[in-house]
């Protein structure tokens, strides 16, 4: 008899969030945001990689309602498990279906790990890089990957009007794209090394240090000139149709900052 008056109650639970909204105002993004989610991500040496992401997700609310369904955002994530494009069109599918809307948005921030090895020992560390997903659908499914990547630069001004030595310090390479095909977060990370004065490891042994501070110093770079380098790498791949690659120089005798970015197709 209890469970027969709760069903019955719950029957005639008021639905406020489907309730009609008369101010005429459509609101672009309804959702929640900061939620912890457990990832399967593929990685290139091992496989796959288990992450955790903090994870924002969305639709857009049609000017007559007056708001959306929050546990059916959770719902639908419940299927998220292996990361890959399918899989996360099918979330927002599921978004749009599930609370009947024209457009959904999934945002994902992870940490992924790689193996790095140092240029002389050749000793193996991880390093973490910070990732982003960002997946939008109406009629279309777009996604963007960008990858943050730390990195040294030396400035080339400091070593030419130096008696000795030149100010160097590390900076972040942060790569944004749109891809045809799959591209791999190692591969973006190989990218932004390149455009550096020389790579950031996790571990380096003495040999190691006095490879790479004499790299830097030997390929002296802005923000300017290593932005321009990860350009000209994007820019080569067919796979990617868009990009936006910005590096963000931690000034060691500044107090300030410096960063150059570019993007495809501005002009």
């Amino acid at each position: 008899m209890l469970n027969e008056a709760l069903e019955k109650k719950k029957q005639f639970l008021k639905d406020v969030q489907s309730e009609q909204d008369s101010r005429n105002i459509p609101l672009k993004h309804v959702g929640i945001s900061d939620l912890r989610w457990p990832l399967v991500l593929r990685d290139r040496q091992k496989g796959e990689q288990h992450t955790v992401a903090t994870v924002s997700v969305a639709v857009d609310l049609p000017k007559d309602l007056r708001g959306t369904h929050m546990s059916r955002f959770v719902q639908c994530l419940q299927k998220l498990d292996i990361v890959n494009l399918s899989a996360l069109e099918e979330v927002l599918d599921d978004l749009k279906e599930s609370l009947l809307a024209d457009r959904a948005f999934l945002k994902l921030e992870f940490p992924y790990f790689i193996q790095k090895e140092a240029p002389v020992s050749g000793l193996s560390s991880v390093m973490d890089l910070n990732c982003v997903y960002t997946m939008e659908k109406g009629t279309h499914f777009t996604q963007k990957v960008e990858v943050q990547v730390p990195i040294q630069t030396l400035c080339p001004c400091s070593r030419e009007i130096s008696a000795y030595g030149a100010h160097n310090q590390r900076a972040v390479a942060s790569l944004e794209i749109e891809a045809s095909e799959f591209v791999w977060i190692e591969e973006l990370a190989e990218m932004a090394d390149a455009g550096a004065s020389a790579p950031v490891y996790g571990l380096l042994k003495r040999p190691d240090e006095k490879f790479v501070t004499e790299e830097a110093y030997d390929n002296p770079r802005f923000v300017e000139d290593a932005v321009r380098e990860i350009a000209l790498r994007l820019e080569a791949d067919p796979r990617i149709s868009w990009y936006r690659a910005t590096v963000k120089s931690f000034e060691s005798i500044h107090n300030h900052n410096a960063f150059a970015c570019v993007e495809k197709g501005w002009k």
